[in-house]
């Protein structure tokens, strides 16, 4: 959910301008690995895989995507509002994101801070809470203030909406909605078990609700396959 509103913008760009935007994210990324090596956090690839690859069960993907989501959430000892922060305490500008990334086993706190028309990504340890790196580019899309005109005049910042979806569980992310219309930051915990669940935390309220926005796809997209199928299946006699 990291800086949807900007990456749905660069993604368009770079269909019309050949790929320049897509290397901008690509430098991101790396500066994410980089950080994700001098981590304190560094999760066990468990590679007990056997024959599970083979079979085209969903069951094992929820089992195992909950066991990966239960082990990230224990490792990160620094929650998503201290990550925040840290990130502030040596950068200034406002936190528009916070997301808990696994880079090759290494686990960052990968922070966004918006500071006028320039975005800086703050990559942030979840096992000591220390600063890992950083990196800052410039918008020049409108997006920046978008976001800013969003966020003018709420009384809940990222910090503060992670501390209250944290009543829910272990915050993963936190990031404004992705329109930046909805008044409200969206964030991602994970339970005891590993489940996943999306909240809603009103930016003048701090009041958190369920977000049902994606269950509602899934149930769209299997009613459609199940209409697929169900056309497949008919026969004219």
């Amino acid at each position: 959910m990291k800086r949807n509103i900007v990456i749905a913008t660069v993604a368009a760009i770079a269909l019309v301008g050949g790929g320049t935007a897509t290397a901008l994210a690509a430098t991101g990324d790396d500066e994410s690995s980089a950080a994700a090596k001098k981590s304190s956090v560094q999760l066990k690839d468990d590679n007990r895989d056997d024959d599970r690859d083979d079979r085209d069960d969903d069951r094992y993907d929820d089992q195992d995507d909950a066991k990966e989501n239960t082990a990230e959430a224990k490792a990160a000892k620094v929650s998503a509002a201290d990550a925040i922060d840290a990130a502030l305490a040596k950068h200034s500008g406002t936190a528009v994101s916070a997301e808990l990334d696994d880079e090759d086993g290494g686990l960052v706190w990968d922070v966004d801070l918006l500071k006028g028309d320039a975005w800086t990504s703050v990559q942030v340890d979840p096992g000591t809470g220390k600063v890992l790196g950083s990196h800052t580019e410039q918008d020049d899309d409108g997006d920046a203030k978008r976001v800013a005109a969003a966020l003018k005049g709420a009384s809940v910042n990222a910090e503060d909406a992670a501390k209250a979806a944290g009543a829910k569980g272990t915050v993963t992310s936190v990031d404004l909605d992705d329109d930046g219309t909805a008044g409200a930051w969206e964030a991602e915990t994970s339970g005891a078990k590993g489940a996943e669940s999306d909240w809603k935390v009103d930016l003048q309220s701090g009041k958190v609700t369920a977000d049902k926005s994606d269950s509602h796809d899934d149930s769209d997209h299997d009613s459609d396959d199940n209409d697929s199928n169900d056309d497949s299946d008919g026969s004219d006699d």
